[in-house]
C-alpha cells in the first residue's frame, strides 16, 4: 500500500539533504506520496509532481525574539500537513533539531493519531555533541523518542550508542545509495577540454568545504604531485574553507591549475571526467561523495575513518591513508595516475561494488520494509 511520508532535511549541499531528497525522489517513483517539510525546496529536488510536494517553513519574525524560532515553525508545519494529509509516517534527517521539531509535532497531532517519527543519524549530531556537551540531553531525547532511527554507517552506529549511552539494537544501519542508472560514467568531452586542455590528468574533490573536510590537505596532496604527474586540480562546492585553500594554493605556486569551480548541480558530470577523487577529511560518517566517485568508475583516496573503509575497498578501489599524511596520499595518487591499467582496474571494481551493494534498487526496499515495522509498531501505541 502507498503511504504518504513526510521528509525533513537541511535544503543546503551536504550529505543529509541529499540523501533525504534521494530518498523521496526514489519513494514517489514507486507510487508513495512524499511531503516535503523544509524552509527551502532542497537542492537535488529538482522537480515537483504528483507524487511529490514541497510545504515552506516560514519562522515568524517577531519583535521579542532575537532569532527567528525556526524548530517551532517547522512543528507548526510538520503537525498542519500530517493533519490535512494524513501523513502515515515523518522521516527526519538529523536529532536536531528535526526529531525535536517532530516529537512536538506528534504531542499536539496524539488527539487525532499517532504520528510514527523516524529519525536518520547522519552523524553531525555527534559532531554538535563533541564541541558543545550541553546538547547531549536534548540530543538524546530526540532518539529515544523516535519510534525508529538510522545510522548511515555501522561507525555512526557504534559512536551513536557510545556517545549517548543507548543499546546499540535501537538503531539500524540503513547506507546511503546511489542509483545506477543516473551516477555511470558518461562522455563529458567539452567539459573534460575546458578543464584540462593539455590533456592533464584530472583530480577532484566535492564537499561543503567545512573545516573537517580539510581542504588544504588537497592542496598540499596536489602540491606534492609536480613533476611526477601532468594534472590539474578540480574543487567542486563552496563554504568557509575556500578563501584558505585558494590562498595556499597562491602561496604554493600552484593555483593556476587549482580550479574552484563552485557549486555543481550536475556533480556526475565532474565525476565522469575525473581520474581520481580526493576526500582527505577528519571524519566521514559514511563518505557520499566517495560512493558517488565509485559509481562512476573513479577511484579514491581517503581518509582512513569513520565509515570510509564500509565504502572504499583499501588497495583495490583506491587508497586509505590516516588524516593528514599528504606524503601518503601523494604517493598513492601518483601510483594511480601514473597508470591507466590500475586506474580502470579500480574504477571498474569501485563501479562493481556500488552498483551491488548500495544501488536505490537495493536500500530503498530496506527503508520501505521499515517503514512498515514502525507504522505497525505504532499501532499499537
Amino acid at each position: 500500500m502507498a503511504l504518504n511520508i513526510g521528509i525533513t532535511c537541511y535544503p543546503t549541499y551536504g550529505g543529509s539533504g541529499i540523501v533525504g531528497s534521494e530518498i523521496g525522489r526514489e519513494l514517489a517513483k514507486r507510487g508513495y506520496i512524499v511531503h516535503f517539510i523544509c524552509s527551502a525546496l532542497p537542492t537535488r529536488l529538482t522537480e515537483i509532481n504528483d507524487n511529490i510536494l514541497f510545504h515552506e517553513v516560514e519562522p515568524t519574525h517577531y519583535p521579542l525574539f532575537e532569532y527567528p524560532p525556526y524548530d517551532l515553525a517547522l512543528a507548526v508545519k510538520m503537525c498542519e500537513v500530517a493533519t490535512d494529509f494524513k501523513l502515515d509516517l515523518l522521516h527526519v534527517h538529523y536529532a536536531i533539531p528535526h526529531s525535536i521539531s517532530a516529537y512536538l509535532a506528534r504531542e499536539m497531532n496524539r488527539d487525532l493519531a499517532y504520528l510514527p517519527i523516524v529519525t536518520t543519524l547522519h552523524g553531525t549530531d555527534i559532531t554538535l555533541v563533541g564541541a558543545d556537551r550541553s546538547y547531549l540531553p536534548i540530543t538524546r531525547f530526540g532518539i529515544l523518542r523516535s519510534d525508529g532511527v538510522t545510522a548511515v554507517s555501522e561507525y555512526l552506529r557504534k559512536e551513536t550508542c557510545e556517545v549517548f549511552e543507548i543499546g546499540c539494537d535501537v538503531t539500524k544501519v540503513i547506507p546511503n545509495f546511489i542509483d545506477p542508472s543516473y551516477y555511470y560514467r558518461h562522455e563529458k568531452e567539452c567539459l573534460r577540454t575546458k578543464l584540462a586542455p593539455n590533456g592533464e590528468k584530472l583530480v577532484v574533490h566535492i564537499s561543503n568545504f567545512r573545516p573537517v573536510k580539510r581542504i588544504t590537505d588537497c592542496i598540499r596532496i596536489f602540491a606534492a604531485l609536480q613533476g611526477k604527474v601532468k594534472a590539474r586540480l578540480v574543487m567542486v562546492g563552496d563554504g568557509p574553507e575556500k578563501a584558505q585553500g585558494e590562498w595556499l594554493a597562491r602561496q604554493m605556486g600552484i593555483s593556476k591549475n587549482v580550479l574552484f569551480v563552485g557549486k555543481q548541480p550536475a556533480i556526475v558530470d565532474y565525476l565522469s571526467v575525473a581520474d581520481l577523487l580526493l576526500l582527505p577529511s577528519e571524519t566521514e560518517s559514511f563518505g557520499l561523495s566517495a560512493l558517488e566517485a565509485m559509481a562512476c568508475e573513479v577511484p579514491v583516496i581517503a581518509s582512513n575513518v569513520g565509515g570510509l573503509p564500509e565504502v572504499v575497498v583499501d588497495g583495490e578501489t583506491g587508497y586509505l591513508a590516516e588524516v593528514g599524511d599528504i606524503e601518503g596520499m601523494a604517493k598513492y595518487a601518483t601510483k594511480i595516475l601514473s597508470s591507466d591499467n590500475l586506474q580502470r582496474k579500480m574504477g571498474r571494481l569501485g563501479r562493481q561494488i556500488a552498483v551491488e551493494n548500495f544501488s536505490t534498487e537495493k536500500i530503498i526496499p530496506i527503508y520501505m520494509e521499515y517503514y512498515d515495522q514502525i507504522i505497525e509498531k505504532a499501532k499499537k501505541k
